[in-house]
């Protein structure tokens, strides 16, 4: 589990066995879970510069991490959560729902005004206005969106802007994101449960053709 508070830039590089990330990022240990733009990884070998983690090719196609080792390669970072720490942001558990395109940055008085919408637009439904969501690993609030919530929008402070890959983001760009744990499980608990299974019998078969 991650809190959404990025610690860490570091430079993606694709390898044949996964990917290299080159990073000063604290104390590393095999087998640690790396927050990689929002995505879960795990630390296979320690670099002198870095660490090394495998990534599927599931993992590539659903994220962005494919885009930025082939391109800028700048990634946002953040070590799991240990259990003494502070939940300075929200709970998130490193797992992209889907992805998002920047489609307008506004620059404010004190602030960014930074609007992404949905790849499908199915996910908006875990979407509202001050909900929290992950974008690139990074814990945010909804200041508003589309009453479907496909489209939305956040105030990026300052020390955001600067301390993450934000500041390079450009209209049209891809980025990984995640919804808000509890929406999930909030949308499973409130679902109707599953019709139970009919009992197979003559009179079954017979209702529905078979006699």
């Amino acid at each position: 589990m991650f809190t959404g508070l990025v610690q860490a830039i570091g430079r993606l590089e694709r390898s044949p066995a996964g990917v290299r990330v080159r990073t000063d990022l604290g104390p590393l240990a095999l087998g640690d879970s790396v927050a990689v733009d929002g995505v879960c990884l795990t630390v296979a070998e320690l670099l002198a510069d870095g660490f090394r983690a495998d990534v599927s090719e599931e993992t590539l196609g659903r994220s962005t991490l494919a885009e930025r080792a082939a391109s800028v390669g700048r990634v946002n970072l953040e070590p799991a959560l240990r259990l003494a720490d502070r939940l300075g942001g929200h709970l998130v558990s490193g797992h992209v729902d889907g992805l998002g395109e920047i489609t307008a940055i506004e620059r404010q008085s004190g602030s960014w005004r930074l609007e992404v919408a949905w790849q499908d637009p199915a996910y908006g439904r875990y979407v509202c206005e001050k909900a929290s969501v992950a974008l690139d690993g990074i814990s945010l609030t909804v200041a508003g969106c589309e009453p479907d919530g496909s489209r939305f929008w956040i105030a990026v402070i300052p020390t955001t802007w600067t301390g993450t890959t934000l500041a390079g983001r450009r209209v049209g760009d891809r980025v990984n994101l995640e919804a808000d744990l509890l929406a999930k499980y909030t949308e499973r608990l409130l679902r109707p449960a599953a019709a139970p299974q009919a009992t197979l019998s003559s009179a079954w078969l017979a209702e529905h053709g078979w006699g």
